[in-house]
């Protein structure tokens, strides 16, 4: 019995190991990495409190950009400036990603002080609340708060407040979708939108994947999972609270132009591809752009290669070219 279990499990491994290879040869080679093997699918979510002290890392902030921390009505926020920007600027509200259960201002230092730097622009980052100890709204209440708090303080900011941009990454990507979408039905609308890989549609954690996508880093248990935890009911469910899916909006009207960049190997490829083509058959401005061999969050975990520096500079010289 116990050889046959032996050769039922090398069987099991094998399988798995070769379906990791494949997975890998469709990814650029400078953004392969032992990391690509950890996966956190399986990590009990009661534990994620205590986890998130442990992977809290904040990357560098750039020379010459300063961080203060400021409360936008009760919201804790980072606010990034150079002190070089012309008065007033453009502005941009960033929401930081982790699947709606992980994830700091902190960790994203670095981009920030990049489109401090390079666009010209004052950046407000959002310390959102975190799911699954504060589900839907809390988390989206949080960023439209703050969306609010540097509109309202917008001349004391140094902020044309026409020249606002909401963005964000992953599962701040789908903040950022959601935050547009209520400031548009508020009457409170901004000038642009900037989603990175955004996590967008909860019924992607039921549907079939092509291609393979969506093996490394954030793969379909975990959407499963984090969407659950998230809106407290199973994801997929018709009854998903409306507004926590940006992807389930009907009317996508009057929204601002759009950047959304995502790579051809993130889980999200598709529901990101068919967004953009939905805002352009509803008249909103888009760009959209599909980085080749890129899986989800690939340009934070290997920042220094040539073609994140590149993606991400997309990015940069959209907020410019938008409220720069």
């Amino acid at each position: 019995m116990r050889r046959v279990l032996a050769a039922v499990l090398a069987v099991l491994v094998g399988v798995w190991a070769a379906g990791v290879l494949r997975a890998l040869a469709r990814v650029a080679p400078e953004l392969r990495t032992p990391r690509l093997l950890i996966s956190f699918a399986w990590v009990p979510l009661g534990v994620l409190p205590a986890m998130r002290a442990r992977m809290r890392q904040d990357t560098a902030v750039p020379p010459g950009v300063e961080v203060t921390e400021r409360s936008a009505d009760g919201v804790p926020v980072l606010v990034y400036d150079d002190g070089s920007r012309p008065r007033p600027s453009g502005a941009l509200l960033w929401i930081h990603g982790g699947g709606h259960l992980v994830g700091h201002p902190g960790m994203d230092h670095d981009l920030a002080g990049r489109f401090v730097a390079e666009a010209g622009v004052l950046v407000v980052s959002v310390d959102y609340r975190l799911a699954p100890e504060d589900p839907f709204p809390a988390d989206l209440d949080d960023c439209v708060a703050a969306l609010r708090w540097l509109q309202d303080h917008a001349d004391e900011l140094g902020v044309d407040p026409a020249r606002i941009a909401v963005g964000g990454a992953s599962a701040g990507g789908g903040l950022a979708a959601a935050t547009v979408h209520r400031a548009h039905d508020d009457g409170r609308p901004v000038a642009f939108a900037l989603l990175e890989y955004p996590m967008l549609d909860d019924r992607t954690a039921l549907a079939r994947v092509p291609g393979g996508r969506g093996r490394f880093v954030w793969d379909a248990r975990m959407n499963q999972r984090a969407w659950t935890a998230y809106v407290g009911r199973p994801a997929g469910d018709p009854g998903v609270p409306p507004g926590a899916a940006p992807a389930r909006r009907r009317d996508l009207a009057g929204l601002p132009p759009t950047w959304i960049g995502v790579g051809d190997q993130d889980l999200f490829h598709d529901e990101d591809v068919s967004y953009a083509g939905r805002l352009r058959a509803a008249g909103v401005p888009v760009q959209l752009h599909v980085e080749p061999a890129m899986y989800h969050g690939a340009d934070a975990n290997v920042p220094g290669a040539a073609s994140m520096r590149a993606f991400r500079g997309r990015m940069v010289t959209a907020v410019r070219a938008a409220v720069g």
